[in-house]
Formats: structure tokens, C-alpha cells, sequence
């Protein structure tokens, strides 16, 4: 299944000063970004928005709105850019459903194989013991 991609338009921008280190710039500049991202109110699939829902990832609130602050850039619209991305892997990875496993039997001939090596190996461990005369 190919991930949808997510609509810009449902995603709301709100730039933030940036924390850590960064002289005067980081204390006058708003450069980070907060972005967030409603999963009920977007045009997702209902299947993809139920598991995307489900993920275990502190950046989803309980009201279902993905919230990502993005500051590694210096400028407003690469935080953006990488917040964007960022989102995109979260409903991509959402999107991945892993393939359901159905367990097999072993063959007759894998079973006799195993046994065989077993009865092989325990003669081997046989064999160690202290010679008697």
C-alpha cells in the first residue's frame, strides 16, 4: 500500500523562539516551529487515521492532534520543511501494515534430520567419558 501523502493545508504553522544555544539571534528571532496536525478532521484514510491514532508516540495529544516542534534549522521555512517531513514518516510508517504470519509444520524430512543430528550428537557426548580398562 502506498502512504498517502499529507494535505499542507491541514497542517497549522506556529513559529516559536528557538531554545539552546545561539547568541542574541535565538532570543530575538521566532525560527522554530510547532506544527500541528488534527488526524480526525484530515482527509486520511479511516483505516490509516485509526492506526495512526493507535501508535504509541508522545507527540499525539488525547484530543488525536499530532503536535512536532521542529528547531534545527535557522530559518522559519526549512523548520517548517522538516517538521512537514517529519509527519509525513509518522503516516508512513502508520501506513506499513506487516504482513500476518501463518505458522507451518515441519516436513517428515526436516523432523528426521533433526532427530538423526540429535542421536549423532549425543553419541559424540557419549563417547567423552573416562576409558575403563
Amino acid at each position: 500500500m502506498i502512504p498517502p501523502k499529507v494535505d499542507p493545508s491541514e497542517v497549522e504553522f506556529h513559529a516559536i523562539r528557538a531554545q539552546g544555544a545561539g547568541g542574541q539571534n535565538v532570543n530575538k528571532v521566532s525560527n522554530a516551529v510547532h506544527l500541528r496536525f488534527d488526524v480526525a478532521a484530515s482527509s486520511l484514510p479511516e483505516a490509516l487515521k485509526a492506526r495512526l491514532l493507535a501508535l504509541a508516540d508522545q507527540r499525539i495529544t488525547e484530543g488525536g492532534v499530532i503536535v512536532i516542534k521542529a528547531q534545527e534549522h535557522r530559518s522559519l521555512p526549512m523548520n517548517q520543511a522538516d517538521a512537514l517531513a517529519r509527519l509525513q514518516a509518522m503516516v508512513d510508517q502508520a501506513a506499513h501494515v506487516p504482513k500476518a504470519r501463518r505458522a507451518t509444520k515441519p516436513t517428515k524430512g526436516s523432523q528426521r534430520r533433526r532427530v538423526d543430528s540429535k542421536v549423532k550428537r549425543g553419541a559424540i557426548k557419549a563417547g567423552r567419558g573416562r576409558v575403563s580398562d
